[in-house]
């Protein structure tokens, strides 16, 4: 049994401090050739700063032996002790310290002062580094490493660009039945830093995860009522918030917001949280975008639920119901988003209506608002159109999985005539779900719905 043996077991505490979230050092006591301690880092989970792997070691040393004086032992720790600990090894009497990696900041044992080595003290403790320092300071640097990185994805997430705005959150505190923890993610290449918004309920390996893509000016609220329905069939649901929309960032530009660039966020999305086995279910804006996106990576893609929306192929001239949608959000631009949804719903209470208001407190917040109904492609080379035809082709000759359409009836928008043009172009798919009593935004009949995606589709 020689120092590299020892120090091999210290090194396996260190990686259980690692996994811990603990600075990665271990530490080992051996008497007579035999191991009498073992302990690894614990200042965070025990709260206790002086909570060093060389003191744990040391209690438990002493603790075995019966003694706390330790006068025939060697102890083997991957980092050079600091002041600390090298108090505490030398008032044990420690025939011997082995260590691993030196500690340029903080080490006393011969890098920053030697403690084992002060003439007045009078006890010494015999102490010889280096021993698997290679080992023991590539476990740090990889620790520390990703802990940098953590960091930095914790400080993205809550910087807020200089070119964009941010939601306070009191306006969305008390919401009616939205209970759901919020998610934030600003590391996709295509956000630049941007906060975006999703919730992620239900288990990470369900049967079906449920992604739901709202329109405008909408936000993950629109789903409240069908979520409970998934989780209850142990399925996960996930609903991103658009950049511009919801609890996400908001760029202050209208500009900012082109069709390639959001579907490319979603597309940046999918993949981060490698969704699989999904249902996509698409209204309005969410399925502008939301039926680009399978073609992508069609092996994700099970199920497709839609409700009001199209494929904006530039084919066919935009329905009169849109153009109107458009002319009233650029002549009216600060229009009340809660009016509009209580308007087609009237079942709504006053404090749901509010929710739909949460997002946009001024004008500042309201740029998708504005730049949404001019994205819409309108012309055969407008952003957008060329997909959505490649789109087409996908859902009329490639698609395989399920599929269930739903219309709300009432909708002057994207109503019956539209879907049911869609619906031409999505193999496979059985007759429509006629909703008489809904209107553009379907999910507020949520309930329902979710319970006949349910039975048609998972």
């Amino acid at each position: 049994m020689n120092d590299a043996h020892f120090m091999g077991l210290a090194l396996q505490q260190a990686h259980i401090a690692s996994t811990e979230g603990e600075v990665p050092v271990g530490a080992v006591v051996v008497c007579n050739g035999e191991v009498v301690a073992q302990a690894h880092n614990a200042p965070i989970g025990l709260h206790d700063p002086s909570a060093h792997a060389e003191i744990l070691a040391l209690r438990a040393a002493a603790e075995t032996l019966g003694n706390y004086r330790l006068d025939d032992c060697t102890l083997y720790v991957t980092l050079e002790p600091c002041a600390m600990c090298a108090g505490a090894l030398l008032n044990a009497r420690l025939k011997r310290v082995v260590w691993g990696a030196p500690e340029p900041k903080t080490g006393a044992a011969g890098s920053v002062v030697n403690l084992f080595e002060f003439p007045q003290l009078n006890h010494h403790t015999a102490s010889h580094g280096g021993v698997m320092a290679e080992e023991a300071s590539a476990l740090l640097q990889d620790f520390f490493k990703t802990q940098r990185q953590h960091h930095k994805q914790d400080a993205a997430r809550t910087r807020l660009r200089e070119d964009a705005l941010r939601t306070p959150e009191q306006r969305f505190e008390n919401l009616p039945d939205y209970p759901w923890t919020a998610q934030y993610i600003s590391d996709l290449p295509s956000l630049h830093g941007l906060r975006m918004h999703y919730l992620d309920e239900g288990p990470t390996d369900a049967s079906v995860t449920w992604l739901c893509l709202h329109g405008n000016p909408g936000w993950s609220y629109l789903y409240r009522k069908m979520l409970p329905i998934f989780l209850k069939a142990g399925h996960r649901v996930v609903a991103p918030d658009l950049p511009g929309f919801g609890k996400s960032d908001k760029p202050k530009k209208d500009s900012a917001h082109q069709f390639d660039w959001h579907r490319q966020v979603l597309l940046e999305f999918i993949e981060a949280l490698d969704l699989q086995r999904v249902h996509l279910v698409v209204q309005d804006w969410g399925g502008l975008l939301g039926l680009t996106l399978p073609m992508a990576a069609p092996q994700r893609y099970q199920g497709l639920l839609v409700m009001n929306t199209t494929l904006a192929t530039a084919e066919k001239p935009l329905s009169p119901g849109f153009l109107a949608w458009r002319q009233m959000c650029a002549d009216k631009p600060l229009f009340d988003v809660g009016r509009l949804l209580g308007r087609g719903n009237p079942q709504m209470s006053d404090e749901e209506c509010a929710a739909y208001n949460a997002p946009f407190p001024d004008a500042g917040h309201r740029a998708a608002l504005r730049a949404f109904p001019a994205m819409v492609p309108e012309f055969e080379d407008s952003e957008g159109a060329a997909v959505s035809r490649q789109a087409e082709a996908f859902w009329q000759q490639q698609w395989t999985g399920k599929s269930l359409m739903v219309i709300g009836q009432q909708d002057p928008v994207l109503g019956e005539e539209v879907m049911r043009d869609l619906h031409r172009q999505i193999r496979g798919c059985p007759a429509p779900v006629l909703l008489p009593q809904a209107g553009h935004f379907v999910q507020e009949h949520g309930v329902e719905v979710a319970a006949l995606a349910l039975q048609h589709l998972a």
